[in-house]
């Protein structure tokens, strides 16, 4: 089968999507108009061609789409090739893959969590090369100055805040500026 890629459509617009025999290697959010979606999956994944998905790139298609439209979603099932991850990437993506939907930590917490104090460039390093995006949720980790955040290259035009809206976050205590912004911008019931 060698490199796929795909695009499909979501409540926010069409996606792309990128796999290899091992897994999926990239998810592209929406950019303002389709092509510039397909040119940033070209970009990362010039070697992908456009095919019919697998089973399990349809099943992390169906994920995303109903994250999307503001559903919860596990993503335990969906199988990613992290062949080109580094072992602290892998760490920092775990951890990232279980913070609770709807909630978010900052970069401090996690390294602290982590055990790697200090290590606040490598964490936003780690993320700025998710190419999981959703999958391995960095929109859940909290801007904390730094750059870290700065979106990932596979982002689109939506923002954090947005998709943490789709997901239900609450601010809570400790509320950084983002979380003071989230919670101005959330529509009234």
């Amino acid at each position: 089968m060698g490199f796929g890629y795909t695009v499909f459509d979501t409540a926010v617009g069409r996606c792309g999507i990128t796999w290899s025999d091992a897994g999926i290697t990239g998810v592209q959010l929406p950019e303002a108009r389709e092509i510039e979606t397909r040119r940033r999956l070209f970009q990362q994944f010039p070697e992908a061609r456009e095919q019919r998905p697998c089973s399990n790139t349809e099943l992390a298609i169906q994920g995303i789409t109903a994250l999307l439209r503001g559903q919860d979603v596990d993503f335990s099932d969906v199988v990613l090739d992290t062949s080109g991850v580094t072992p602290f990437n892998q760490r920092v993506y775990d951890y990232i893959s279980a913070i609770p939907r709807g909630q978010t930590r900052s970069a401090d917490e996690m390294a602290c969590d982590l055990h790697v104090p200090g290590a606040l460039n490598s964490i936003a390093q780690a993320l700025s090369k998710n190419t999981f995006v959703l999958i391995v949720p960095c929109h859940r980790v909290r801007d904390i100055g730094g750059g870290l955040d700065k979106p990932s290259p596979n982002s689109g035009a939506i923002s954090k805040r947005r998709l943490l809206l789709l997901e239900g976050a609450r601010p809570h205590a400790g509320l950084t500026l983002f979380d003071t912004l989230l919670a101005v911008d959330r529509p009234r019931a």
